[in-house]
C-alpha cells in the first residue's frame, strides 16, 4: 500500500512509511522478473484489459522462446488469464512453430473447458437486502442475465432467503411469496413472462427439483393395470422440465438404464425397458419441455414413489458472438473459441445471390451429428453500408462432416451485384460441451 500525507498511516509522521519501502522493491523485483502478473499497485488506473492487451501477445510470442522453462511460463501464464485473454491474442500467428501452435491449442482448449464449466452451472443469486418484487428480479437478472415481464405492483414485500440460491430456486422463492408464476409462451430466448398464479396451484419450491440449470417436477401420474396380463401393466410420471432460458440444452436426454429409486413400500422402482432413452425436445423460444417417464407398476399398490432419480444428459452451448465477415474480401474467416466460420464461395443465382459459408466445431461430438438443428436456427444476415439489414431467404446445406457443415443462404441485392462494403453477419454459439447432471425427485404421489 502506498503511503501519502493524506493516509492514516502516515500520521502523525512519515516513519511509518518508511518501513513498508523495502517490500515495494521486492514486489517491484517480482514483477519486473515476471514471477507475479497481477496488476502493479502503483497504477491503479490500469484496467485488466489493458494489462491483457499488452501482455498476452508477448506471452504468445514467448512460447516460441529457446528456454523450455520460458515457453511452459508462457503457457501457463496465458492458462491463468482465463478465457477473455483470447480476446487479445494477436490477429497473425503464422510464424509460431509447431510446438508453439500446440501450446496454444492446449490453451484454448482450457479455455473452452472454463468458459463452458461456467454454462453449467446455477446462476448463483444473493437475494439479502431485496424486499420487493423488483428488487428480487433485478438481484436475479443481475446474476443470470434473464429479464422478466409483469403487469402487477413491483412493490410486492417479501422475505429474502438468507443464503443465496441457484437461479430457479431463487426465481421460485420469489414467485412463491407472490403468488405468481411463469408463462413460458409469453416471453423468448433471455425473458420470462410473469402472471398472477392460479387459486390451486402448489408451491413452486415444494413441487420442485433442482439438478444444474434444470428444474425437473413431476406434474401428471398415470397407471394402468390389465388384470388378465399383468406384464402389461405401467406407470407413467409426467415431468416439465426447465432450463435457465439464455442457457438452451442440445439435444437433451434422458438415459433409461438410469433411472433408479424407490416406492414407499421400499420397492424398488424400475424402468419399464432400461435400453434406449427419453429424448426432450428444446428451443431457445420456450425454456421447458414436457416428457414421461415409463415405469413398472408394482403388484403392490404403493402409496407414493419415495424417491425416483436419473441424470440430464445434454449438450450445452456456450458463449454467443457475432462472427462478421468483409464479403468483399476473398476467402473472409473468422475464429471464435472452438468455432470458425468461413465464406467458401459466392455465386449468382438468377435475380439471387448464394453465399456459401463452412462452419467448423472442433471437438464437435453429436453437436454436428444428430443434433443438428440448433445451428440451422442461428442468425444469419448481410449487413450494408447505410445499416440496411437484409435477411436471409432460405439455405441449402451443401456438405456435412462430423465436424464441419457447408451452408448456402440466399439473398436478393435487388438483381444487381453485392454492394461495395457489405458484412455477413452470423451469430452462434461458439463452442459445445457434452454434460451430464445427475437428479433425484421425491414423493410423487401415486392414484
Amino acid at each position: 500500500m502506498m503511503c501519502s500525507p493524506d493516509h492514516p498511516a502516515a500520521q502523525p509522521n512519515f516513519g511509518r512509511c518508511r518501513r513498508v519501502l523495502p517490500l515495494l522493491v521486492l514486489t517491484g523485483l517480482i514483477h519486473a522478473t515476471g514471477l507475479v502478473h497481477a496488476a502493479d499497485p502503483s497504477s491503479p488506473s490500469e484496467t485488466t484489459e489493458q494489462r491483457l492487451a499488452q501482455q498476452v501477445p508477448v506471452w504468445v510470442d514467448e512460447l516460441d522462446a529457446a528456454q523450455q522453462n520460458v515457453r511452459r511460463e508462457a503457457e501457463r501464464k496465458l492458462i491463468e488469464a482465463g478465457p477473455s485473454a483470447a480476446d487479445y491474442l494477436p490477429a497473425v500467428m503464422n510464424h509460431l512453430s509447431a510446438e508453439a501452435k500446440q501450446r496454444l491449442r492446449r490453451v484454448k482448449t482450457r479455455w473452452q473447458a472454463e468458459r463452458l464449466d461456467q454454462q453449467i452451472k446455477p446462476a448463483m443469486v444473493s437475494l439479502a437486502d431485496r424486499h420487493t418484487l423488483e428488487e428480487a428480479l433485478q438481484a436475479i437478472e443481475e446474476a443470470s442475465g434473464v429479464r422478466f415481464q409483469y403487469r402487477v405492483s413491483g412493490d410486492l414485500p417479501l422475505t429474502p432467503p438468507v443464503t443465496p440460491l441457484g437461479f430457479w430456486n431463487a426465481l421460485d422463492w420469489v414467485l412463491d411469496q407472490t403468488d405468481l408464476d411463469i408463462n413460458f409462451y409469453g416471453g423468448d430466448r433471455a425473458v420470462l413472462a410473469l402472471v398472477p398464479r392460479g387459486q390451486q396451484t402448489p408451491s413452486r419450491v415444494d413441487s420442485a427439483t433442482y439438478a444444474g440449470i434444470y428444474r425437473l417436477q413431476p406434474t401428471m401420474v398415470t397407471a394402468r393395470r390389465v388384470l388378465a396380463s399383468p406384464d402389461l401393466n405401467s406407470l407413467n410420471v409426467t415431468v416439465t422440465l426447465s432450463w435457465q432460458p439464455n442457457r438452451t440444452p442440445i439435444g437433451l436426454t434422458i438415459p433409461l438404464s438410469e433411472l433408479t429409486g424407490t416406492f414407499s413400500n421400499d420397492l424398488p422402482v424400475k424402468p419399464q425397458n432400461e435400453d434406449g432413452q427419453i429424448d426432450v425436445a428444446t428451443s431457445e423460444q420456450l425454456a421447458q419441455s414436457e416428457f414421461f417417464l415409463p415405469l413398472e407398476l408394482p403388484r403392490e399398490s404403493p402409496e407414493s414413489i419415495d424417491k425416483l432419480g436419473g441424470v440430464v444428459r445434454a449438450l450445452l452451448p456456450g458463449d454467443r458472438a457475432t462472427f462478421r465477415l468483409d464479403l468483399s474480401e476473398p476467402a473472409a474467416s473468422e475464429t471464435r473459441d472452438a468455432m470458425t466460420v468461413a465464406v467458401e464461395q459466392i455465386r449468382s443465382s438468377g435475380p439471387l445471390h448464394e453465399i456459401r459459408l463452412g462452419v467448423t466445431l472442433e471437438e464437435a461430438g453429436r453437436a454436428l451429428e444428430s443434433h443438428r438443428q440448433w445451428i440451422f436456427d442461428n442468425e444469419v444476415a448481410v449487413v450494408l453500408e447505410d445499416k440496411t439489414r437484409l435477411e436471409h431467404l432460405g439455405y441449402e446445406v451443401y456438405r456435412q462432416t462430423a465436424d464441419g457443415i457447408g451452408i448456402g443462404y440466399l439473398f436478393d441485392f435487388g438483381g444487381g451485384a453485392i454492394p461495395p462494403s457489405a458484412e455477413l453477419q452470423y451469430r452462434s454459439a461458439t463452442s459445445v460441451k457434452q454434460t451430464e447432471v445427475p437428479f433425484q425427485m421425491r414423493d410423487i404421489s401415486l392414484p
